[in-house]
């Protein structure tokens, strides 16, 4: 390790120590009752969360109190690996993610309010993000791109989280160009949503289907679904170490596995003035 990088790592221990870094969770809350995503036949669901006492300070345990949890993949918030389709099937599966690409800039793309106007069909475009990048500055490298929109706020009842409407899922996503734009002309380590899957609703019928997962995947990213809205989560605009707030997913490392709960987290380090518009960077007080 150099001199700088052990004077970065002081510090940060240094902000810790202080309160002047704050780490917030931003993972829902894993429970029996965390949506799930529903899949329509001929094909296999996965099942949610359930646990079975294996003792409770009893003759089975006199000091200890535990479970055996049941619960499948894609439940709650988690990191999709590339193995988890089929454009990634000979990538790295959750035990192989490179640690350091689960920790990186956050670039926020706010679009609470295109979402509710939408009435949850909002689609995001090319034209969104090259909006955003006018404003924020270029996606960095091994940035993950987080889409807010309010759709956390669902989390506690499964049917307005799903959304299911007469033409199926009305959830917001990016539209195809926009998921071949992130995965080929910017270099990110992944993509958020507060969703349950990082496609839109809509994104079975586009060409080709589950366009995000297609091309993401297929380069070797991940995908981070289902992270909750809140007061405390990411601040729309570009966001990094040297920012205003970074960004890690850090799973099981489960060997063989195509995806596994993390705890999302957000840190907010170091707050300065947008690209172009002045202010040096300065410590968060």
């Amino acid at each position: 390790m150099s001199s700088t990088q052990a004077s970065h790592v002081s510090t940060l221990l240094d902000g810790l120590a202080s309160g002047a870094v704050q780490i917030i969770d931003l993972t829902q809350p894993l429970t029996e009752t965390t949506p799930v995503i529903q899949l329509p036949p001929p094909f296999a669901n996965t099942p949610g969360l359930s646990r079975e006492e294996i003792s409770n300070y009893d003759d089975r345990g006199p000091a200890w109190a535990w479970y055996t949890l049941t619960i499948g993949e894609h439940v709650g918030t988690h990191v999709d690996a590339p193995i988890h389709w089929v454009t990634g099937k000979d990538g790295a599966d959750i035990g192989s993610i490179p640690a350091q690409t689960l920790v990186g800039p956050a670039c926020v793309i706010e679009k609470t309010a295109e979402t509710e106007a939408a009435g949850g069909n909002y689609l995001l475009t090319v034209a969104d993000l090259e909006a955003w990048e006018s404003e924020n500055g270029r996606i960095p490298d091994g940035a993950w791109v987080l889409l807010r929109t309010g759709w956390g706020s669902r989390a506690h009842d499964q049917d307005l989280f799903l959304n299911v409407g007469e033409n199926g899922p009305e959830t917001p996503g990016p539209d195809v160009e926009a998921s071949r734009w992130l995965s080929s002309e910017r270099g990110i380590a992944g993509f958020g949503t507060e969703c349950v899957g990082i496609d839109a609703g809509a994104a079975g019928g586009m060409d080709p289907p589950f366009p995000l997962h297609n091309f993401l995947l297929a380069r070797a990213s991940s995908a981070s679904p289902s992270w909750p809205t809140s007061s405390s989560s990411p601040s729309p605009g570009r966001c990094s170490w040297c920012a205003r707030c970074g960004w890690s997913a850090a799973p099981a490392a489960r060997a063989g596995c195509w995806r596994s709960p993390p705890r999302a987290e957000r840190k907010r380090i170091w707050a300065h003035g947008r690209p172009g518009r002045g202010g040096g960077a300065r410590r968060r007080r």
